[in-house]
């Protein structure tokens, strides 16, 4: 009897680790405190959803197709050229496309060891071969890209800040990074927790973007701004590299409504500087309050931290969240990203945030 034959994937794509997301779901009939995921606890601005109902009226009608309006309004709060701007589906559609668009098979493309999951699978959907090289104190070493670099490199991903880990590149380091590239190769900047940094030596990218021919930075609308659900981000990105994007990107990839809704979140300033003050103070209370505690946490300069616990044991990360999980409170576990004795936590509500350190204190005593 002849073998029934199916359709088979492309070569590599069965390699290729699902992403899987943060936890959205406590253990047992308890009040749920979701802080897996680096969401912002104020929300989205009240205007939003003025916004939103206004479009949800018109829902038979398709949108600009290439989201105009809302480039406008981020050029005009950059002080950018709208034509250096693409809109995606969430800031990983965007990082997709760029793989896309520059990357196929006998290619390379380098991120740091704990550096965001997407570049790994969006590299490996093109075919190209992902170059993971070590970090230094949980930092992104310039050095180490620099090593990695061959013949065959076509990318390079930073995330600055990182997620998980929290830490960031001052720009000298990036300047210095972006130095030592040859110029066909992109230097993607991955800056989605950018609204979040209080540093001075610290930049988002945009300067490098505006000054060269290879450099490009990704940003979403996801965490400060509150529009998780409605997936939409942006790419700062030479003409050239957009013009080749835009030669691949869908028709109306970015719906009406979550256009809208970027416009009217990027136009409330006071909510947004509401959202930077809430996390500046809850950042530093919720990390020495858990440092008082015994525990380590890595210095960050987004809206979430990395605390570490023991290695095995009844004092663990994964006790630890077995034990937060119990009580209501979700956190991420970040082992996927070689980070096994660690959980990232989200800056969360007072409510959340008091709860979490209480209840580390009761496991850390138990």
């Amino acid at each position: 009897m002849t073998e029934k034959m199916r359709p088979e994937p492309n070569t590599g794509v069965m390699d290729i680790a699902r992403y899987i997301p943060g936890a959205d779901k406590a253990n047992g009939d308890v009040k749920t405190y979701k802080l897996s995921s680096n969401e912002t606890p104020l929300g989205p601005s009240p205007a939003v959803k003025d916004a939103m109902a206004h479009v949800l009226e018109e829902l038979e009608i398709y949108p600009e197709g290439t989201s105009y309006h809302l480039r406008k309004k981020i050029a005009d709060t950059y002080a950018l050229n709208p034509d250096n701007i693409m809109c995606g589906n969430g800031s990983d559609e965007l990082l997709g496309l760029l793989c896309q668009t520059y990357l196929t098979h006998g290619d390379e493309a380098i991120y740091s060891e704990h550096g965001f999951l997407v570049y790994k699978i969006q590299i490996m959907a093109s075919g190209a071969t992902p170059i993971v090289v070590p970090e230094v104190d949980l930092r992104v070493d310039v050095d180490a890209i620099l090593s990695a670099v061959t013949s065959k490199t076509k990318m390079v991903f930073v995330a600055n800040p990182n997620n998980p880990t929290g830490t960031y590149l001052p720009i000298e380091e990036l300047r210095r990074l972006h130095a030592g590239l040859r110029d066909d190769i992109i230097l993607v900047l991955d800056a989605a927790y950018a609204e979040y940094v209080r540093k001075n030596d610290y930049e988002a990218g945009i300067e490098l973007v505006s000054a060269n021919e290879n450099v490009v930075m990704t940003r979403t609308f996801s965490k400060i701004y509150g529009l998780a659900g409605l997936r939409v981000g942006w790419v700062y990105a030479p003409l050239a590299v957009i013009d080749a994007m835009d030669r691949i990107r869908g028709p109306f990839n970015v719906n009406a409504v979550a256009i809208a809704a970027g416009v009217a979140a990027m136009s409330d300033k006071a909510h947004l500087e509401k959202a930077v003050e809430h996390n500046t103070v809850w950042l530093d209370k919720v990390t020495s309050a858990l440092e008082a505690l015994g525990l380590k946490v890595t210095p960050s300069v987004g809206n979430f931290i990395l605390i570490h616990f023991p290695e095995g044991g009844d004092k663990s990360a994964d006790a630890a969240d077995a034990y937060l999980l119990n009580r209501g409170y979700v956190l991420r576990r970040v082992a996927g990203y070689g980070l096994p004795n660690a959980l990232r936590m989200t800056i969360g509500s007072e409510e959340a945030n008091l709860g979490v350190v209480a209840a580390l204190d009761a496991f850390m005593k138990a």
